[in-house]
Order: structure tokens, then sequence, then C-alpha cells
């Protein structure tokens, strides 16, 4: 069994057995554009957005207060495996609907897009799907909701560490379809925006889970389609980046098929415990992510106005020298775009 797997799996039994977005108006402002980073080091707020400054939405270093609280693990599932890994998440023991705080959760797969509009997915052999063709995204309201969760009954069972037994089923089974251990991310959600999802959009929640059948040979029907923007922000560019970003004109909830979205910041002040490792320079500081009902939604607003208007390129008729020149980058390098179908969707009422 590989030795990195295996102390992963050893943490996470450690923390069962011993034993983090806040509430702000949100702003209006966002889309999946591109303001620029040097060498990446990431930052974050501290505690839930507490501050002294001037303008009641920055904290004291001149950061957008959090939203929302938003929780990743990257998986790296064996070839062949992805049904199965699948099936593993569907029928887990969890009550995550019903614990305080938790607003939206899904599980994303990475997909190719192809140009007949269908998708491929990245099934683990090769190098940038090793780096995690699987992704669990959960957002919190607050930070601190997210802790309480980690350390309590529900983390337990969620992650096989009610007994001994149960602990040691899930490490052999995990090593059988993982290829090293999972890879956890943590995140300040940035601009929200959503709309509120019809009675019929919402799925059947069973005791705080999802209730649907996986045979472990079909991966599961995609529920919504994500599109993430990565970018390699440094330090001393992290309230620029922002700033441009903010006051940017949106007009996704315009925009039919859409879902949410966020500007995520990563938070290095929660790369401590569960298996976290140390942040290096090849992974994004931030990261856009927008969820839309499906790849037809997103491929209708990437060839329509409002794409071209948030991305700074003329509309039809428009002069060239009307256009104005793009600002100065504030990445160190280009952004990188990457996509998932997501499956097992969990969604509070207000979205």
């Amino acid at each position: 069994m590989h030795v990195s797997f295996f102390r992963y799996m050893v943490a996470i039994a450690a923390a069962a057995s011993v034993q983090s977005f806040s509430t702000v108006p949100i702003n209006q402002r966002n889309v999946m554009t591109h303001p620029q980073p040097k060498q990446m080091l990431s930052m974050s707020t501290t505690a839930d957005d507490t501050s002294t400054s001037a303008d009641p939405d920055l904290t004291e270093s001149g950061l957008l207060k959090r939203d929302r609280y938003v929780a990743t693990n990257r998986f790296s599932v064996r070839p062949g495996k992805g049904a199965k890994f699948e099936k593993r998440w569907a029928t887990r023991k969890s009550r995550l609907a019903t614990l305080e705080g938790f607003k939206y959760f899904h599980l994303m797969r990475r997909v190719t897009l192809n140009e007949d509009g269908t998708n491929t997915y990245a099934g683990g052999d090769d190098s940038e799907s090793s780096q995690g063709n699987y992704v669990s995204f959960t957002i919190w309201e607050k930070k601190s909701h997210f802790s309480a969760w980690r350390k309590g009954e529900a983390f337990k069972e969620a992650h096989g560490g009610t007994s001994i037994g149960a602990f040691v089923s899930t490490m052999v089974s995990s090593a059988l379809v993982l290829k090293g251990a999972p890879r956890p991310a943590f995140y300040d959600g940035l601009l929200l925006q959503s709309t509120t999802p019809s009675a019929d959009m919402l799925p059947d929640i069973v005791d705080g889970w999802r209730e649907v059948e996986a045979d472990g040979v079909n991966v599961l029907p995609a529920e919504c389609f994500i599109a993430c923007n990565q970018f390699f922000v440094s330090p001393e560019n992290a309230a620029a980046f922002e700033k441009r970003w903010a006051d940017r004109e949106s007009k996704l909830k315009e925009c039919d098929g859409f879902v949410a979205f966020s500007m995520l910041r990563r938070d290095i002040s929660g790369n401590k415990g569960h298996g976290t490792v140390p942040i290096s320079d090849k992974e994004p500081s931030y990261q856009s992510t927008t969820i839309w009902k499906d790849r037809a939604s997103f491929d209708k607003w990437r060839e329509g106005s409002a794409f071209k208007k948030a991305h700074g390129q003329a509309a039809s008729g428009d002069k060239p020298s009307e256009q104005k020149q793009p600002p100065a980058p504030l990445w160190s390098k280009p952004p990188e775009p990457v996509f998932y179908e997501g499956t097992l969707v969990i969604s509070g009422e207000e979205g």
C-alpha cells in the first residue's frame, strides 16, 4: 500500500478518534474573465473576517471578505475505476445536508470538451488527470461551520472512523481505487452569485444524503457542468486582482442555465491537518468557479454577448478604435481552464 496514502488514512483515523464565506451582502459583480500573479503563495482572511478596515467589504489587508467557505478534496482515481469510486460516494453514510451551515455539495469528475458539444471523462491516465480527476466540493456558510463538521461525529461516519474495522475496510477499498492520498484544498468564496432553485430542481435527500442507484459499472448521470479558471496570483497583486474582479460588470444571472459563481481564494490558514500538504507554486492561488445546469448552457453563454463584454471583446458593429486596451495582467502565467461534470448534487432551498 502506498505509504503517503496510508499516512493520510491514519491521519483521518486520528482526527476521527480525537476529535472553516461569512454572511456578507452579496456583491452582484463577476464572471469568468481574466484579470494576472508572480510566484504563487496564497492569501487568506482570518477567523470569520472581522476587520477594522475603513471599507466594510474589505479586511485589514485590503482583501475582500469571504461570502462562504469552500472545502474540496482532490482524488486521483485509477483508470477504469471511476464508476466504482462514484458508487462509494453514492452509498456512503452521511448526514451532510442536515448539518448547521451546510449550503451545497457536488462530486466533480474532470472532463475534456469535444467540439461536438460532448464531454470526455479524464480517466486518470495522463499527467493532468493524475493531479486530481475527481473533486469533492462543499460550500459552508462559515469556516466555523466547516470546522465543527470536521471535528464532529458526522465526519467520523463519512470517513469510516466509527470503528477500527470500518476504518480498515475504508482504507483497503480506497487503496484499490485511488492513486495516492487525496489532497484537500480550502478556499474563501468571494463575489458569490447564485440563483434560487425551483422546488422541482431540488434533489431528494434521505437523512442528509442523496439516494441514487449506482452499480459501480457505469458512471452516474451528470447533474451540472462546472467551468473553472485557475489563476496564479502573487500576494502583492492579490488586492488589485480582487478589485478588478469586483469592479467587473456581470450578467451571469440573466443567462439561461446559470446556477452559481464564486471566485475562490486559497486559504493557507486551513492548510494543516486532514491530510493537507504544503502549497507549491504549481497550484493556483485563485480559481473562478461557475456552475451551469449543463454543458449546453455554458456553451450558449460563451458564444453570447455577455461573455464578449465580460472579456473585453467588442460587440458586432463596434469600431476597433472604440475598444479599450485590456489592463495589464496580474498573474505570473496565463490562467488554466478546467472543466468538470457534477453529480450527487445537494443544495439548500435558497441555492
